[in-house]
């Protein structure tokens, strides 16, 4: 049994520290601060992306500006390393930019440490909730409070290559459990004829572990941390995939000489479960003569289960330090309700959660394809589970390590169960 502290231990993620320096020394606004739409207000925006996305937030703010000329916009970009490096040191000097692209991996983090403002004041106000589905704003819900509003969503999926299934002569993946998914990679991977592989061994994503879990009415952690599985459990999985590692799949060194695109990159994999979102960087990578990809749910658990759910692919934020509460909040509804920024950023955030964004986004194919998913999975479609726990990246990279050794077969999957239970020992602060 894993009893997590309520407070955070130093070390238990690397941006722990300069957060809880932050958290413990207060920086709240004043309480009942008002904004006035004549006083003149700069508030500072910082994203994470390129030259690209900062040349689409630009636009986005010059139409803001039309409607709110007294508010200023200064807007700063890093790439993701280092805009969360940045963040770090704001933190501990509470000087957080105003507004926020926010990631939901660090979402519990910042709000436990009062970092974050209570957006509850202004939802169904400032920030308008008609246009979002109530799962979607439960997902920046931490301890029913809400800290964030997520801006786009994606959904565990599984790609296909036409290309490769059309060369190997069979049928696309027409659904089924996790084991009718092994024999069809196996089907592709025999008929390749040592050319190209079916798939890569899905026990090393804790998500397909996690998706396992749901459909048994359980959870990779809960809401205090606590584990939803035990070893016998855990084992059960990763030996499920030791067909998958004993030839169908993708041998691991082959996935390491190609690093760092994936299999299914490099066309030598013709599927892979991951979240919808990536599908324009594979048909990138896969480059001439892929015009398009397959889009199908993953293997089901259990008929009927809710085990999928809508992640959000980014969210936005509001500092707690912030001198201008209202006039943030009114920037963040711009930046995801309004039909401007649905028509300017399209799909660059992903797929807009807010309906009125989402009607104004001109959907180019692969992004309506995701689109579509999306809805066709409704019935699947759960609620979100809470907000990761501090640790979690730490936690699904151990994960995926071990399952790079798994497929190596330098390790046994004894072995590979206690070292993860042993990190989980570590991250959660038993």
């Amino acid at each position: 049994m894993f009893n997590k502290k309520r407070s955070l231990a130093a070390g238990a993620l690397a941006v722990s520290a300069a957060v809880v320096l932050a958290g413990c020394s207060g920086g709240e606004p004043e309480a009942g601060a008002t904004y006035d739409p004549d006083e003149k207000v700069t508030l500072d925006l910082a994203f994470w992306g390129n030259d690209v996305r900062a040349e689409l937030y630009n636009e986005v703010i010059a139409a803001f500006n039309e409607e709110y000329p007294n508010i200023t916009v200064n807007s700063s970009f890093l790439d993701f390393p280092a805009f969360w490096e940045k963040r770090q040191t704001e933190a501990a000097g509470k000087n957080l930019p105003d507004v926020m692209q926010f990631d939901y991996s660090y979402l519990r983090q910042y709000a436990q440490n009062g970092l974050l403002l209570d957006l509850e004041p202004y939802l169904g106000s400032v920030i308008q909730t008609e246009p979002l589905a109530q799962n979607i704003l439960d997902i920046g819900v931490v301890d029913d409070t809400t800290f964030a509003i997520p801006t786009s969503t994606n959904a565990w999926g599984m790609y296909t290559n036409p290309v490769l299934i059309e060369q190997a002569g069979v049928e696309e993946f027409a659904g089924g459990s996790w084991e009718d998914y092994t024999d069809w990679m196996a089907d592709v991977t025999e008929a390749s004829g040592g050319s190209f592989w079916g798939g890569s061994d899905y026990t090393g994503r804790i998500q397909n572990f996690e998706l396992q879990l749901r459909a048994e009415g359980s959870y990779l952690f809960s809401e205090d941390g606590e584990p939803g599985f035990d070893e016998e459990r855990l084992t059960e999985f990763w030996e499920s995939g030791q067909r998958i590692r004993d030839g169908i799949g993708v041998p691991q060194q082959r996935v390491e000489e190609i690093l760092p695109l994936s299999p299914f990159d490099t066309a030598i994999a013709a599927s892979e479960l991951t979240w919808d979102n990536f599908g324009s960087g594979y048909l990138g990578n896969l480059g001439e003569g892929y015009t398009e990809l397959g889009l199908v749910a993953p293997p089901v658990t259990e008929e009927g289960a809710k085990d999928l759910y809508l992640k959000p692919s980014m969210l936005h934020a509001i500092a707690a330090n912030t001198e201008h509460p209202e006039a943030a909040a009114t920037l963040v509804d711009f930046l995801i309700n309004s039909p401007q920024s649905g028509e300017i950023f399209g799909t660059n955030r992903g797929i807009p959660a807010s309906e009125t964004a989402l009607e104004a986004a001109d959907l180019d194919p692969l992004s309506q394809q995701i689109a579509d998913y999306e809805a066709s999975i409704a019935d699947r479609l759960g609620d979100a589970p809470p907000v990761p726990i501090v640790g979690f990246g730490t936690l699904e990279e151990k994960f995926r390590l071990l399952g790079t050794e798994l497929n190596f077969g330098t390790i046994t999957v004894e072995d590979a169960v206690s070292q993860f239970f042993s990190e989980m020992d570590v991250v959660l602060n038993q």
